[in-house]
């Protein structure tokens, strides 16, 4: 079968990468990440995934577009529900992309992080894979974190510290209240 793989950043797509083409999944790549923040951070996710699907041999569909503004249009009034914004704009072009490029289904690399809402993930895919006509591929990928992060280590990939958006920066970096 051939899958769309939503790629959030090279180290995340590792071990899904792995793990589909053990099934004999014919896997394409496809970044579509428009409110990381910062733009500079942006970039250097954009071509680390570059570098690593060329390392790979990976088809990719690159949707290169940095959508800040948008993005906290979106979540500004209500930061708490960021992800679901996240997850949806994202789940939702990949969905997209799967359907106008003929793939029968689509996943996420954001399956593979032990900090991402899993059930929320799987819902938002059904439902909008749903509406393309496409199916939503789900598997739990996180017991691969720890090889994951091995590999990533080992080809020299940039490793982020934080999940993206402006406020997870601001969760990362910024001070901690004192309680």
């Amino acid at each position: 079968m051939k899958i769309l793989l939503h790629i959030c950043c090279a180290p995340c797509a590792i071990y899904p990468l792995k793990e589909l083409r053990s099934q004999g999944m014919e896997v394409t790549g496809f970044f579509f990440n428009h409110n990381i923040h910062p733009y500079q951070e942006y970039r250097r996710r954009l071509d680390t995934v570059r570098d690593y699907a060329a390392k790979v041999d990976l088809d990719m569909i690159y949707r290169d577009e940095y959508r800040l503004e948008e993005f906290l249009d979106a979540v500004a009034a209500n930061p708490d529900q960021r992800c679901l914004y996240c997850y949806a704009s994202r789940l939702e072009a990949t969905a997209r992309a799967a359907a106008e490029n003929g793939f029968p289904g689509f996943t996420s690399s954001l399956l593979y992080s032990r900090y991402q809402k899993h059930d929320t993930i799987r819902e938002l895919g059904a439902s909008i894979g749903g509406r393309y006509g496409v199916r939503f591929h789900y598997d739990d990928y996180r017991q691969g974190w720890q090889e994951g992060i091995r590999i990533s280590k080992e080809v020299g990939l940039y490793r982020q510290q934080y999940c993206g958006c402006i406020y997870s920066e601001k969760e990362r970096y910024a001070p901690k209240p004192l309680q």
